[in-house]
C-alpha cells in the first residue's frame, strides 16, 4: 500500500479517465463463460485457450456479419500466460498455446477490423493463478502497449479490496502514460461489494474506467442472470445514475447460444442488457451457434436501443409480483424503450392490461408503441387508453415508446 501511495505522488495527480473509448457500450467476444480455462490442446485443439481459438472466432465475427453489427473486441481471459515471467520480468504468453505471440494475435485481430482484448490482475496471481500485476503494473502496462493490445479487463482475486481505491487509478495512469488507448474494464466495484461489503464510490470508478463490473460472474443459467437483473433493479449506490458515454456498468457476459437458458430467457438476458446499456460481450461457440440463437445476438433494433448515443442505463420503474416494468429513455426526444419482465414460471403466459401511464410513457397526446424483436407494431394509444400484452413464462416484451405530436 505504501508503494502505492509514493507511486502515485512521484507520477502527480491521476486525472480522470479521458481517453475516448465506449463513447457506446462495447460491443465483442468474450471467451470465459463457454471455454473457461480449457488447456487441453491435445485432446481439446478447438476448444483450448489458444491462439487458434481466438483467431477462428475472429474469422466467424468477420464473415458472419457480426463485425458490421458493432461486435469488435476479441477478448482473451484467464489462462493465457506463461506460468513465469520473463527474466526481465515480463510477462508471456503460453508458448505452445500462443506460439506466434501477442502481438502476431493483436496484428490479426486489426487486419480484419478487430480489437484484441487481454486478461490480467491487481493481486500476486490470477484467479486461476497465474501471474498477477502486483508490484509489475507499470511494466504490464507497457508490455500490452508493445503488443498493441486494445482492452485491459483487469480482475481482482488474490488482492486486498482496500488497495484497490489506490491500485486501479494507478493501473489506469500507467496505461495513459503508453500513449495507446485502452478501453479499461475494472472488477473494482465487485471487490468492494462482494469482500467489504460496501456500496462503492462509482463517480470516483467512472473516473477510471470505461466498464465496470458490480457483482458475481455469471453462470450458464436463469437463476444466474435473473440475479444481476434483479442486482440491477435495486440499484444500490445508484450505480445506474452513473453510467454514460465513456463509462457503463457490466453486468457480465451473455449467455444467447450457450446451454443453460431457453430460447425466451436468452431473449430475456439480451433484451435486459440492451436496456441496461451494458457491454455487449458474447460468450458463446459462434462456429456453431444456431440459426435463432444468432438472430437473438444480431438483431438490429436489439443493438439499437444498446447502442443508443444518450447511453441512459435503464432503472426498475416497478415490480409488481413477478412482472417487472423497465424504462430507459433514448436519444430522439421523448422517446423511450420500455421492457416488461415476466419472471413467473408456472405454465402459461402472463396476459397483462396496462395503458402508457403505466409503463412511464407521460406524453399528454399518448404513444405509439411498437414491439422491438419482431417489430410488431402494437398501435397507438391514449395516456389512459389501455392495452393487452400477452408474456410468456421467464419471458420479455421490449418496445419503443414513440410520443404522438
Amino acid at each position: 500500500m505504501e508503494m502505492y501511495l509514493c507511486l502515485l505522488l512521484l507520477c502527480g495527480v491521476v486525472h480522470g479517465l479521458n481517453n475516448g473509448l465506449a463513447r457506446t457500450p462495447p460491443m465483442g467476444f468474450l471467451s470465459w463463460e463457454r471455454f473457461r480455462c480449457n488447456l487441453d490442446c491435445k485432446n481439446d485443439p478447438e476448444n483450448c485457450v489458444s491462439e487458434h481459438l481466438y483467431k477462428s472466432i475472429a474469422d466467424v465475427i468477420v464473415a458472419e456479419g457480426y463485425r458490421d453489427l458493432g461486435y469488435e473486441y476479441v477478448n482473451i481471459d484467464d489462462c493465457w500466460p506463461a506460468k513465469t515471467r520473463d527474466a526481465a520480468g515480463r510477462l508471456q504468453p503460453d508458448p505452445n498455446r500462443f506460439p506466434s505471440g501477442m502481438h502476431n494475435l493483436s496484428q490479426y485481430m486489426h487486419a480484419r477490423g478487430l480489437k484484441l482484448g487481454i486478461y490480467e490482475d491487481f493481486g500476486k496471481r490470477t484467479c486461476a493463478g497465474y501471474p498477477g500485476s502486483e508490484f509489475f503494473l507499470r511494466t504490464d502496462a507497457n508490455t500490452f502497449a508493445e503488443w498493441e493490445i486494445d482492452l485491459l479487463k483487469f480482475d481482482g482475486c488474490n488482492s486486498d479490496p482496500k488497495d484497490m481505491d489506490i491500485g486501479y487509478p494507478l493501473m489506469e495512469f500507467f496505461l495513459n502514460q503508453t500513449g495507446r488507448p485502452f478501453l479499461f474494464s475494472c472488477s473494482w466495484p465487485a471487490y468492494i461489494v462482494g469482500t467489504l461489503k460496501k456500496v462503492p464510490n462509482y463517480t470516483a470508478i467512472k473516473e477510471h474506467c470505461n466498464i465496470w463490473r458490480n457483482y458475481d460472474d455469471i453462470q450458464d443459467s436463469w437463476d444466474s442472470a435473473l440475479k444481476i437483473i434483479d442486482y440491477y433493479g435495486e440499484n444500490k449506490g445508484n450505480f445506474a445514475g452513473v453510467a454514460g458515454p465513456g463509462g457503463f456498468n457490466d453486468p457480465d457476459e451473455l449467455l444467447v447460444g450457450d446451454f443453460g437458458l431457453s430460447y425466451d430467457q436468452q431473449k430475456v438476458q439480451f433484451g435486459m442488457w440492451a436496456m441496461m446499456a451494458s457491454p455487449l460481450f458474447i460468450s458463446t461457440d459462434l462456429r456453431k451457434i444456431k440459426p435463432e440463437f444468432k438472430a437473438i445476438l444480431q438483431n438490429k433494433r436489439v443493438i439499437a436501443i444498446n447502442q443508443d448515443p444518450l447511453g441512459a442505463q435503464a432503472t426498475q420503474l416497478y415490480k409488481a409480483s413477478t412482472i417487472q416494468v423497465w424504462l430507459k429513455p433514448l436519444a430522439v426526444n421523448g422517446t423511450l424503450a420500455v421492457a416488461i419482465l415476466n419472471t413467473d414460471n408456472q405454465g402459461e403466459p402472463a396476459k397483462i392490461t396496462l395503458n402508457p401511464k403505466q409503463i412511464g410513457a407521460l406524453s399528454p397526446n399518448g404513444v405509439n408503441i411498437t414491439e422491438t424483436f419482431d417489430n410488431i407494431y402494437v398501435g397507438a394509444f391514449k395516456p389512459t387508453e389501455t392495452f393487452t400484452l400477452s408474456i410468456n413464462p421467464t419471458g420479455i416484451f421490449l418496445a419503443t415508446v414513440v410520443p404522438l405530436a
